[in-house]
């Protein structure tokens, strides 16, 4: 963590990162003070590129900058490092001189891209020492976060996700631009790759508690909250299905649901929406944890 001190004196600093990026159309949010975490709830559905919305958050406190990659219309390909030598390439990835993320994508840019270039896009070096390559977002098709399906130590964030934006600083050592050249459209062989599998085919996603007066509340109060997911759009399937869970996790707390009930039903609208399961899965957990805070009871 960043002393205090120290980061007290970079708040105009960090105000003008956050109005940097937002003038490149990227919605921001703020993250805790030299920190990764969000600073606020719902930060997918209330990032803005709006300067004076800006100026009043981080004229209030140094935050670091969130930026929300859905509605930024960006993919950000997350390029690791090895933490040391307990920390190797699995076998698929031991030939080829693969020691980290960038070695990784290197490897599947000779496999995929004729021409052998390495992308000519907006870079930031991260506090790791990894690297963001940030790339516009495909027209037509909704990527999600990844974790390892391109390969070892390469994630990307899309819908759903966020990136800790240049600018920001974690134990005093900053988030740095390397190339400050607009994102490049995402490669087509990347796309292929990032692409989702088929949705499952469409069906409704409800339950039926039903057997008396307090089941058919139940039995309304659950099947709206899956309503909300299945019926959320593009870059909201998270958020909708944080507050679901949310709903629900007051029923649970006080003792009208069972936990792995609803998290088996929530989870079926997540994926019936093409979420990511351990994603979703996250997302579940969260809002049933916070929802436990308030338990909720139906009158007999």
């Amino acid at each position: 963590m960043t002393h205090p001190e120290s980061i007290g004196r970079l708040r105009p600093r960090l105000l003008h990162a956050a109005l940097d990026a937002a003038e490149r159309g990227w919605a921001v949010f703020p993250l805790r003070p030299g920190d990764k975490r969000p600073a606020i709830t719902e930060w997918e559905g209330r990032a803005t590129t709006d300067r004076e919305r800006i100026r009043r958050c981080w004229t209030y406190a140094p935050y670091n900058i969130g930026i929300a990659t859905g509605p930024s219309g960006l993919v950000v390909v997350d390029l690791d490092t090895s933490k040391g030598p307990d920390d190797a390439p699995p076998a698929e990835w031991a030939e080829g001189r693969v020691r980290d993320g960038a070695d990784v994508l290197r490897v599947l840019r000779e496999r995929h891209d004729e021409s052998l270039f390495a992308p000519d896009t907006f870079g930031v070096r991260t506090v790791s020492g990894g690297s963001h390559l940030y790339f516009a977002a495909p027209a037509g098709v909704e990527l999600r976060n990844s974790a390892g399906k391109l390969g070892w130590k390469v994630d990307t964030r899309a819908g759903g996700g966020y990136v800790v934006g240049p600018g920001s600083v974690i134990n005093n050592r900053p988030y740095e631009i390397t190339r400050d050249v607009p994102p490049e459209a995402l490669p087509d062989w990347l796309t292929d790759l990032l692409r989702p599998a088929p949705l499952p085919p469409q069906k409704s996603v409800s339950v039926d508690l039903s057997t008396d007066r307090r089941g058919k509340w139940l039995q309304s109060a659950v099947n709206g909250e899956l309503e909300r997911v299945t019926s959320s759009g593009p870059h909201r399937h998270n958020n909708a299905l944080y507050v679901a869970s949310i709903a629900l996790g007051q029923l649970v707390a006080g003792g009208e649901l069972g936990e792995a009930e609803v998290t088996g039903w929530l989870t079926a609208a997540a994926l019936q929406v093409g979420q990511d399961q351990r994603e979703a899965r996250r997302t579940i957990e969260s809002g049933l944890s916070a929802g436990a805070k308030r338990p909720r009871t139906v009158a007999a």
